[in-house]
């Protein structure tokens, strides 16, 4: 049976407050880090655990800390809770319910990349997570975690909240610095890479809360135990959100290369209302579309992408046969056209034209070669944009053109949608 580790102490009362995590085993893998590990053994470990970010892009953690140059070379590490993803929640959870965790996580990987500077970044609406943050940094100063001379070690580490303003654009790395830095939220090119050039010019490490939830748990019980779990390439657990028409709605931590079907089945609950499944969102509104004879794939990186979909954060989105495809594409441009930044055309423009189109099929007044047209113009927005978000844009439409190409039709020739009576 699956033990869990990142949601372990959610069911305990005051789960957030530092006494609950300390009686729970929390806190134990720091001294051990300060006080027996060098800081180049500590990547070594998280290399060999084979972690991989949980943010999205699923890049291996170790390496990530790797890229950062060594020496006393001023560096910086930001903590990204500035979870905007539609259909992910998981983040927002960790905060809430067990913050400590994520601090110690903290302090390690500044620790093992020699920063003595990191910030949480935390999506503006999440209020309850800022004061679960706040509470928790000034627990951790008060106990000696954080500020100077780190339980007798020598290590300082001064940590901080700053709080966005909802841009889902800041949750990619290179935007959150620029409104770090009290700029515009707006990607920067790349490269350089935060790892060389990053908050005020400085190498800075980016890491998802997710991510860094784990690292304690890797110190604690060691990288064989954490690559045991899961897939040879998608190691440990990890926190999937499940919302849509299923019973039970909420998150669940599991093994990566858990089934889709075990998922969804065996511990959402199946399908409400003893309907049919229609699609499945397996990462977030901006990974591809699954049909529902695919339930069989597994919920890792290599075999979604094998898929032609994505992990993304593990947000998975469930719809029934009852569910207007046209309109799912529709609320999903709306998101992302009103979440672009703006700073390049075929983003801006791209996510304008299609969200009229929807519109048009949507409302029954869709023309002949409407959806030709979509599929043109979304085609057009892969590989052309600024930053990844256009390619975000474009996935769900483009799968959905793929698997439900016949409704989208249907709109053009009766003004209607199939599925509604």
């Amino acid at each position: 049976m699956f033990e869990k580790v990142l949601t372990r102490n959610f069911g305990l009362a005051r789960s957030e407050s530092i006494d609950v995590y300390i009686a729970n085993g929390g806190y134990q893998a720091l001294p051990k880090v300060l006080h027996d590990y060098k800081p180049e053994q500590v990547i070594e470990m998280v290399t060999a655990s084979g972690l991989r970010g949980r943010g999205g892009a699923g890049f291996p953690a170790g390496r990530k800390w790797g890229f950062l140059p060594k020496g006393d070379v001023e560096k910086y590490v930001c903590v990204n809770t500035d979870e905007g993803e539609p259909g992910t929640f998981k983040d927002r959870e960790l905060v809430e319910k067990d913050p400590h965790q994520i601090i110690e996580g903290v302090i390690i990987a500044s620790y093992a990349v020699g920063a003595h500077r990191a910030f949480v970044y935390i999506r503006g609406e999440f209020f309850l997570g800022v004061k679960r943050w706040i509470k928790a940094i000034d627990d951790a100063y008060a106990r000696g975690f954080l500020g100077k001379d780190i339980l007798n070690s020598g290590f300082d580490l001064d940590l901080s909240v700053h709080r966005g303003a909802g841009a889902y654009i800041c949750g990619e790395e290179t935007a959150l610095i620029e409104s770090l830095e009290g700029k515009r939220g707006q990607p920067r090119k790349k490269p350089p890479y935060p790892a060389s050039v990053g908050l005020w010019g400085r190498p800075t490490l980016v890491h998802n809360i997710e991510t860094l939830a784990n690292i304690p748990h890797i110190v604690n019980r060691g990288a064989e135990w954490y690559a045991a779990i899961g897939t040879p390439r998608s190691t440990g657990p990890k926190i999937f959100c499940v919302s849509g028409h299923v019973h039970n709605r909420g998150i669940f931590e599991l093994p990566l290369g858990v089934s889709l079907r075990e998922l969804l089945f065996d511990h959402a609950g199946g399908m409400a209302g003893d309907k049919k499944l229609k699609a499945v969102i397996p990462g977030g509104a901006s990974t591809p579309m699954l049909a529902a004879d695919q339930l069989d794939i597994t919920l890792d990186f290599e075999s979604l992408e094998a898929a032609g979909s994505m992990l993304g954060t593990g947000a998975v989105i469930v719809m029934n046969e009852d569910t207007c495809m046209v309109d799912v594409g529709r609320r999903l441009m709306r998101f992302f056209q009103h979440e672009s930044c703006g700073h390049c055309t075929p983003c801006r423009t791209a996510t304008t034209r299609m969200l009229s189109i929807l519109e048009s099929l949507e409302n029954g007044q869709g023309k002949p070669g409407d959806v030709e047209r979509l599929e043109e113009v979304a085609r057009g927005m892969l590989g052309r944009t600024f930053c990844p978000m256009g390619d975000a844009a474009a996935n769900p439409i483009l799968s959905g053109l793929q698997l439900f190409r016949d409704e989208y039709d249907y709109h053009v020739t009766h003004g209607r949608c199939p599925v509604v009576a």
